[in-house]
């Protein structure tokens, strides 16, 4: 198949006039197939470029990868086979810790989203029971959250308000949200885009649950305070300010909401200070503070019943109302299973989801901001979670565990939910050992929509108010951590700002998308931006104490300081920044490897958007430290481009060019150890900035050598782009290159790298006693490896060592430009260009 292929190709290629280039074509030519190379293994390494169809069959799964992709997408099946008691009761007291703080949450919740308080009870049924079938977290607990539900009551408002779907049910519009959503999210989920989430920033996630906290804390004033006539889906500080506004018409709800609000903040502050002082008991103390929301909703459930159970019908303060507990909407003689029936008696808004074109197209403006806020805050707390306990999450699977709930929950009538950061904290603290706790969870949730309704009438809204501003107090970014934001990039904590501020005075979905779009442009900018380094060579040595060590630490060489000939062999050549830029000792003096030889390092990529700024750099400190090979000539002065007018024709312009100490420019060593991939932009300027050197250097040539190169593909576009194998000087002086590779030993324990390791611990082991006593005295030399190790002056060692010595080069010989490290790139450069010199001194020789 490949041979017809590759004869295909060859045709095509030359009916259409192209002529293919040979790999090693130009190497062989040039006599470069590692002629120099001392050692080296008998079978010579000729790198071959990657291929498009290489690239094509990795991308075609196999057999076995698709069976484990189907099987990946049910991770229950992975431990629920191992499950025992101990996980049982773990999971048991998790669940009852979670139903026991979702039921009021999940009908609080529903209040924000506009809906009935019942619409909570079946997105908290629903979210549990399902994600433990698709989820790989533990901890995490699916339901109505504070930040999504107010998205889905702005859809909700929104939708409800346009002409032509005023007369659908507000619950109608949240299932037809929760499924198109969920199946954006299934099916991003299912390709295995989980990294998607990765554009979305700390620093925007932070801004946007701050600001959506104070805007709903906001929204929950005027019901705290019993305040009417006015709306509180307006931005936050039109709420704050209507509110204040209204102060004086304060009903008897805010002695049932403010209250409640100091009592929970009070039962946390005692109970959390209980435990601090009391560790023996921090654990009975840690869920009698996880009910704190239970016990203040049934004390405020009870006021208001011995208050209101006279006066049902003209309470004195707002109260919940009727939770319908009737039976659904379908009819016993649809339905073939009574079990069924029975099952669904307390969720009589089950039904299959509308899916109107109207309904969709009203809310399609919304989707983003609901997925978004869908997938950010549960990823962001699954991952959080799964590092603190030892385990980690598979994001694009969780993103099928979200997408599956938010498309089967509206049959039972539930709306959009996600991950919720409160409940999911208390069900880590309260020992959760698998997911399978959800099922407890609904369990409870299921038991009181069937027997609690009764109970739900009596509950204050304004005791509900304060539920939800102590809920989303703790979603508040304390100073303390932007105060870390600032430590580490101050630009971004103005980006948090921004994003707070725009929640507060706009929408929440404006300051996710402000703070995101910032986000993206100062990403943008800096990689457009992005200009490189210019290196320096230093010699550097590994100081242990007062002494040198070499690469084993625990080896003495010699004294720093005495440069016994013994410690400067161990000596290594590190390159740093001209500049100081890395934050390097600026005392520590740079000299470049060789006059006219420059050393440049990529900082953030070499792609389109950064290619020019980067090379610009690179071109204008060249030209600023070497001088032209030759000057430059023309025969009339109107043959000078426009462009480059020259120096001015002036006695002290050319005394100053007289006596130019400049050095011309003979080589360039590019580090390319950050950068990934090239892309037809960057490499072509890349061969512009070539060929412009080479006019620059004329009737030399510069060498372009290339080391830290991390992708073959990025190889294969610089091989494309005639980089890898030197050029011919255009005078026909050319030397015969010298091909520096790096060459590895091979033999492993037998190898003579391996003896002269023996021999050197010894030696070193025994200089190392005698020196310094940070060495252990009591350690003496191995007698089995010391008999073995090649002496100094013992022919037959050290000839047995020659013969088992074994090498194979790192880098293809056919690309001599192309260099392991800046080290074997600066020696060959350093090589070639004094050859170079050589050779064009003695051709201008009178001899």
């Amino acid at each position: 198949m490949s041979s017809f292929a590759t004869k295909t190709g060859h045709a095509l290629a030359k009916i259409l006039g192209i002529r293919l280039e040979h790999p090693n074509e130009d190497a062989t030519e040039n006599g470069l197939r590692g002629e120099s190379i001392i050692i080296q293994s008998s079978d010579s390494f000729i790198e071959g470029a990657p291929t498009t169809s290489q690239w094509l069959h990795d991308q075609i799964p196999t057999r076995q990868q698709v069976g484990e992709f189907a099987k990946s997408l049910f991770p229950f099946l992975s431990w629920i086979g191992h499950y025992n008691l101990q996980w049982f009761a773990g999971d048991v007291v998790a669940g009852i810790t979670i139903g026991a703080v979702v039921v009021p949450q999940g009908m609080a919740y529903a209040l924000l989203a506009k809906l009935e308080p019942q619409f909570g009870l079946y997105s908290s049924f629903m979210g549990v029971i399902i994600y433990w079938i698709f989820g790989t977290s533990k901890d995490i607990s699916i339901g109505p959250v504070a930040v999504l539900s107010t998205v889905v009551g702005s859809v909700v408002d929104s939708v409800t308000s346009s002409p032509y779907t005023e007369d659908l049910p507000p619950h109608v519009i949240a299932s037809a949200l929760s499924v198109i959503a969920g199946c954006i999210v299934l099916g991003i989920g299912l390709l295995r885009c989980g990294w998607i989430v990765d554009f979305i920033s700390i620093t925007s996630l932070s801004a946007f649950m701050t600001g959506s906290a104070m805007t709903i804390a906001s929204s929950q004033l005027p019901a705290l305070m019993g305040l009417t006539g006015f709306s509180n889906r307006d931005s936050a500080y039109l709420v704050i300010i209507n509110t204040l506004k209204h102060l004086p018409e304060t009903k008897l709800d805010a002695a049932m909401g403010l209250t409640a609000l100091f009592f929970l903040y009070l039962i946390r502050f005692a109970l959390t200070s209980a435990a601090e002082r009391f560790p023996a008991h921090r654990r009975s103390i840690f869920f009698m503070n996880t009910m704190r929301t239970v016990f203040v909703i049934l004390l405020y459930t009870m006021i208001s019943w011995l208050v209101n159970m006279h006066r049902r019908e003209r309470p004195l303060f707002h109260v919940l109302g009727n939770v319908p507990k009737g039976k659904t909407n379908l009819n016993t003689n649809q339905c073939e299973y009574s079990w069924l029936i029975v099952c669904m008696e307390g969720f009589r808004n089950a039904a299959v989801p509308k899916l109107s074109s109207n309904v969709v197209s009203q809310f399609g403006s919304h989707l983003p901001a609901t997925v978004i806020v869908m997938l950010v805050e549960h990823i962001a707390i699954s991952k959080s979670f799964g590092r603190v306990n030892n385990y980690s999450i598979d994001p694009s699977q969780e993103m099928v565990a979200i997408g599956m709930t938010n498309i089967l929950g509206p049959f039972l009538g539930a709306y959009p939910s996600t991950g919720s950061f409160s409940r999911t904290a208390i069900q880590s603290k309260a020992g959760v050992r698998t997911p399978a706790a959800g099922l407890v969870t609904g369990i409870i949730v299921l038991l009181a929509t069937y027997l609690l309704t009764a109970v739900f009438f009596y509950i204050p809204s304004a005791t509900l108010a304060a539920v939800i501003i102590h809920a989303v107090g703790d979603l508040i970014t304390p100073p303390i951590t932007i105060y870390q934001f600032w430590r580490v990039s101050p630009i971004e904590v103005f980006v948090f700002f921004i994003g707070v501020f725009v929640s507060v005075f706009a929408q929440i979905e404006d300051g996710l998308y402000a703070t995101v779009a910032i986000s993206a442009a100062i990403f943008i900018y800096r990689n457009l931006k992005a200009r490189g380094r210019f290196l320096g060579k230093v010699r550097v040595h590994s100081v242990l104490g007062d002494h040198v060590i070499g690469e084993d630490h625990n080896t003495v060489h010699g004294e720093y300081g005495t440069f016994d000939g013994t410690s400067d062999a161990f000596a290594r050549n590190v390159f740093l920044p001209l500049d100081h830029g890395d934050g390097s000792n600026p005392e520590v003096e740079l000299e470049s490897p060789y006059p006219g030889m420059f050393i440049y390092r990529f900082s953030e990529g070499f792609n389109y958007p950064n290619a020019n700024f980067s090379l610009d750099y690179l071109t204008e400190f060249i030209y600023s430290q070497t001088r032209r090979s030759s000057p430059e000539r023309f025969e009339r002065a109107g043959d000078r481009p426009w462009s480059n007018p020259g120096p001015r024709n002036s006695a002290r312009t050319r005394r100053d060019l007289a006596v130019d100490e400049r050095p011309t420019l003979k080589a360039i060593i590019l580090d390319w150890s950050s950068v990934n991939n090239v892309d037809i932009t960057s490499v072509q300027r890349l061969i512009d900035v070539r060929d412009q050197f080479d006019r620059y250097a004329y009737p030399d040539v510069v060498d372009w050598h290339m080391a830290n190169i991390n992708n073959p593909w990025t190889k294969r576009a610089l091989i494309a782009a005639g980089f890898g194998i030197p050029k011919k000087t255009q005078d026909g002086l050319n030397h015969r290159w010298k091909s520096i590779f790096s060459v590895a030993e091979i033999g492993g324990k037998d190898s003579a790298a391996a003896l002269a390791d023996v021999a050197a611990n010894e030696s070193g082991l025994q200089a190392g006693q005698s020196r310094m006593s940070i060495v252990d005295e009591e350690m003496g030399p191995a007698s089995d490896s010391e008999e073995d190790s090649p002496k100094p002056g013992d022919e037959k060692a050290e000839g047995a060592a020659k013969q088992r010595r074994r090498g194979a080069v790192v880098h293809g010989l056919n690309r001599p430009l192309f260099h392991v490290d800046l080290t074997s790139a600066t020696q060959c450069a350093i090589a070639n260009v004094e050859a170079r010199e050589e050779l064009r001194a003695a051709s201008a020789s009178p001899s």
